[in-house]
């Protein structure tokens, strides 16, 4: 078993998320503290969007020069990373009563919300495990959700990071097909039986007449409504499907 590393051999970005190196020390004057740094990538991000987020951008922000920012940050990747992890807030408080799975569904709902309330959080790629402060609260209280399981931990973890992906990749999914709608004038159903051969797409032209791809009408004071009715639906067959894997788990005990 390895020891822990020191301090020292940790990236500059995980010492500066954890806490464990002093920003804003570098230079003459320290003007700043990281969180506002942070804060200010937030804002940017949330006003302009992702693509927005730069170094020099986020220093307009501040009404300080570019450079100024690197005795915070050392880089606009460091800066995006530590803000995403900021922005993404912490868990909601887990329930102590109530069952597994009624705990780990407003796990991932909260999660889900939190990364819809700003559509910059889905378009920032995933480069790393996730180890910064706040993921880390969202993976235990994930992991809490599970603790009263006969589930090896191994499993556990399995099923966190499961439901976890899905989230996110749903969350990006329903961002990016909400703007796509808003750009595309033509009504999908009545578009695909226009180029669709039936007998080469029966069974999606079998969908679209039982109004499958309809919009409810319910829909029509939030255009954007049917995203979490749609999230929910996969979250419901994903829990039903951990359920049969707790069962089994208790049977072969």
């Amino acid at each position: 078993m390895s020891s822990s590393a020191p301090d020292d051999e940790l990236p500059r970005n995980v010492q500066l998320a954890w806490g464990l190196s002093d920003p804003g020390t570098r230079g003459p004057r320290r003007g700043l503290t990281l969180d506002q740094v942070l804060d200010a990538a937030i804002t940017v991000a949330n006003a302009d969007g992702f693509d927005a987020l730069s170094m020099s951008r986020v220093a307009k922000e501040l009404g300080f020069t570019t450079m100024s920012l690197y005795r915070y940050v050392d880089s606009k990747d460091q800066l995006v990373e530590l803000a995403w992890d900021r922005a993404l807030g912490l868990p909601p408080e887990m329930p102590s009563e109530g069952t597994w799975r009624q705990r780990l569904d407003i796990w991932a709902t909260a999660e889900y919300r939190g990364l819809r309330a700003y559509k910059w959080l889905t378009e920032h790629p995933i480069r790393t495990a996730p180890y910064w402060p706040n993921n880390m609260r969202w993976l235990d209280a994930g992991l809490g959700a599970l603790s009263d399981t006969s589930l090896d931990e191994e499993v556990k973890v399995q099923i966190t990071m499961t439901i976890s992906l899905y989230v996110i990749s749903r969350a990006r999914f329903s961002w990016e097909l909400e703007s796509a709608v808003g750009d595309d004038r033509l009504d999908y159903p009545s578009v695909l039986p226009r180029i669709l051969d039936p007998e080469k797409y029966r069974f999606v032209l079998a969908a679209v007449a039982a109004g499958a791809f309809d919009s409810d009408e319910d829909e029509t004071d939030d255009p954007a409504a049917w995203h979490e009715q749609d999230f929910r639906f996969g979250l419901e067959r994903l829990l039903d499907g951990i359920d049969v894997l707790i069962r089994r788990a208790k049977e072969d005990r």
